[in-house]
C-alpha cells in the first residue's frame, strides 16, 4: 500500500472583473488562458464585483477603490489599476447647463467610486451644492434642464456628444489636486502569495503585449480604442497614483455622513 499523501490541490482563486471596455487588456490574459488553474474569472459592472467582494463572494476583485474604507482587511495586489491622469473620457458629469446652474446630480447605479468622486468635486472644487440622487437604470433619459447626471464607462463614450457640457471628472481631479485619480484596481479580501502575484502581473500585462489584437476583437464606433488605451486610460499602478489614492481615500473615509452609494 502507498503511505504517500496525495498532494493537496492549490484553491482556485475567485476573481471578479468589470465588463466594460477599459478592462478589456486586463483580462484579455485571463480569457487566453493565463492562470487557468488559478483563476476563474467573473464579469459584471462595477458596483456588482465590489458588492461580491465586499459579501467574500470573490477573493479578489478589479473593484472601485471607493469600497476599501468599508472593508476590514485589503490588499492591493499586482501592479495593475485603472486610472487617469487627465481626462478619461468614459467617467463624465453630462448637462446642458453650466456646472453653476446644476441643481440635481443623477448618480449612476454602476458606479461606487465615480460618484463619490463627482460629490468630491462639487464640494471641494466646483463649489456648489445640488442635491445627488442614486438613479435607476433608465436614468440617462432623465438628464435634462438643471439635471445632470454621472455616466461611467462604454455608455459615456456613447454620450460625449449627445450634451452641450461634458465634465470629465479625471480632468477635474487632476485640475484641482495635480495628481492622477485611480478608478479601479485589483484587491483583495486576503493577502496572496508573492509567487501569485508575479503570476497574476504577468496574466495583466499579456494584453498590453497583445493590445492590437485586444483592439481587433473589440471593434467600437465611438471612440477610437487605441487612444483610449494608450492616452486616456493608465494602467500601471505607480507611486504617484498611490499618492492620488491615498489623498481620495482620506476623503471618503472621513464622509461619515454621506449617504452609502
Amino acid at each position: 500500500m502507498n503511505s504517500e499523501a496525495a498532494p493537496t490541490a492549490t484553491p482556485v482563486i475567485k476573481a471578479g472583473a468589470v465588463s466594460y471596455l477599459n478592462t478589456k487588456p486586463l483580462i484579455y490574459g485571463f480569457e487566453n488562458g493565463l492562470m487557468q488553474d488559478q483563476v476563474e474569472l467573473e464579469i459584471g459592472y462595477p458596483s456588482k464585483i465590489a458588492q461580491a467582494l465586499l459579501d467574500n463572494r470573490i477573493d479578489i476583485g478589479l473593484v472601485p477603490v471607493a469600497i476599501i474604507p468599508e472593508m476590514k482587511a485589503f490588499h492591493i495586489i499586482g501592479n495593475y489599476c485603472i486610472a487617469a491622469d487627465g481626462p478619461v473620457a468614459s467617467v463624465c458629469l453630462f448637462s446642458e447647463v453650466p456646472i453653476e446652474d446644476i441643481s440635481m446630480v443623477l448618480l449612476d447605479y454602476q458606479s461606487r467610486t465615480s460618484v463619490m468622486l463627482v460629490q468630491y468635486l462639487f464640494k471641494e472644487y466646483w463649489k456648489t451644492s445640488p442635491v445627488f440622487k442614486n438613479a435607476s437604470e433608465d436614468f440617462i433619459d432623465h438628464i435634462g434642464g438643471t439635471t445632470a447626471a454621472v455616466v461611467i464607462g462604454d455608455r459615456a463614450l456613447e454620450q460625449r456628444h449627445h450634451y452641450p457640457f461634458v465634465y470629465d471628472l479625471g480632468e477635474a481631479w487632476k485640475d484641482h489636486t495635480g495628481l492622477p485619480f485611480v478608478f479601479a484596481a485589483w484587491i483583495s479580501n486576503k493577502p496572496m502569495s508573492k509567487a501569485f502575484t508575479e503570476d497574476f502581473d504577468r496574466a495583466n500585462q499579456y494584453g498590453f503585449d497583445h493590445l492590437r489584437q485586444v483592439i481587433n476583437e473589440h471593434p467600437y464606433p465611438h471612440f477610437d480604442l487605441e487612444k483610449y488605451y494608450t492616452q486616456c486610460i493608465q494602467y500601471r499602478l505607480d507611486d504617484a497614483k498611490r499618492q492620488g489614492l491615498e489623498l481620495f481615500l482620506s476623503w471618503c473615509s472621513q464622509q461619515a455622513g454621506m449617504p452609502v452609494l
